[in-house]
């Protein structure tokens, strides 16, 4: 089988590693009950560490897909500061024996948050003479991954300074990471996820699924929402809910090998816990019905 389907602790709104909404091994637990093969770090140490993780991912039977590790390529001093943290969890994804290496854990590489970008949408991004700079972080941060033995995938998302296709193109053009491929945010952020897979598809190493809806991010941009409210407003619905061409996207996939993960985030407080775990598993059911 060449792709295996993950879910994610975003999916419940755990996006921090104390006080998490729902304990890991009952999260583990009921996603492999649902059909899923395996789960994204979420916030490095969540699921642990060392052999705590390797424990609780056997006893499910689950891999690891991943995770986020946001670095500040934008600024050097802040790199800099920033590669302790990435190390940190280079550690805990080596950490992990894998079989098959299509499957390993993906160093998921992303800008931090830049809630002026999203809450307009007409902010601009890098300008021109920044980017041989910001790309060459970007690199460094990828040889780093790959120094360790794995294989690094960058993840554009709204809201920061990777967010459209021109600049996931720009960041492809003058790099060689892989790309992390997120239907929902592209979506959102302006492009097409069809698109996006006949012309990037030789530098996709992993993709993440999620429905979106540009309807709710309008609402909220309307407002002057950030990025957050837009989740809490319904910016990213169940799979096949939105406004996404996911069936396309799958006919995409083609050659593609490794892992899908299923992402449909949601707020990090007052979370349905019940109605997020009935989510996760109608967009399982999704995929079973559309050949996955």
């Amino acid at each position: 089988m060449s792709i295996k389907v993950a879910n994610a602790p975003v999916n419940f709104g755990i996006y921090r590693a104390d006080g998490a909404p729902l304990d890991a091994d009952a999260m583990l637990g009921a996603l492999a009950g649902a059909g899923y093969d395996g789960i994204d770090s979420g916030p490095i140490g969540y699921l642990g560490t060392g052999a705590e993780l390797r424990e609780r991912l056997a006893r499910t039977g689950m891999g690891l897909a991943g995770g986020w590790v946001d670095l500040r390529y934008e600024d050097a001093g802040g790199f800099a500061a920033d590669l302790a943290g990435l190390d940190a969890a280079l550690a805990v994804f080596a950490s992990v024996p894998v079989a098959d290496g299509r499957f390993a854990p993906r160093p998921t590489l992303a800008c931090p948050a830049h809630p002026a970008r999203f809450a307009r949408g007409d902010v601009p991004g890098l300008p021109g003479e920044a980017w041989a700079g910001f790309a060459a972080r970007v690199q460094r941060a990828a040889d780093r991954c790959r120094d360790h033995g794995l294989e690094p995938v960058f993840h554009h998302h709204l809201g920061t300074l990777v967010e459209t296709p021109e600049e996931v193109e720009r960041l492809l053009e003058l790099t060689d990471v892989s790309l992390c491929l997120d239907t929902g945010h592209l979506w959102l952020a302006g492009g097409d996820p069809v698109t996006a897979l006949r012309e990037w598809g030789g530098r996709i190493r992993q993709v993440h699924l999620k429905d979106a809806s540009r309807e709710a991010r309008d609402r909220v941009r309307a407002v002057g929402g950030d990025l957050a409210a837009a989740v809490a407003g319904g910016a990213f619905p169940a799979l096949g809910a939105g406004e996404v061409d996911l069936a396309g996207a799958l006919d995409g996939l083609g050659g593609y090998e490794g892992w899908l993960v299923v992402e449909q985030d949601v707020p990090g407080s007052g979370q349905d816990l019940g109605r997020a775990l009935e989510d996760q598993r109608a967009n399982r059911a999704w995929l079973h019905a559309h050949g996955l």
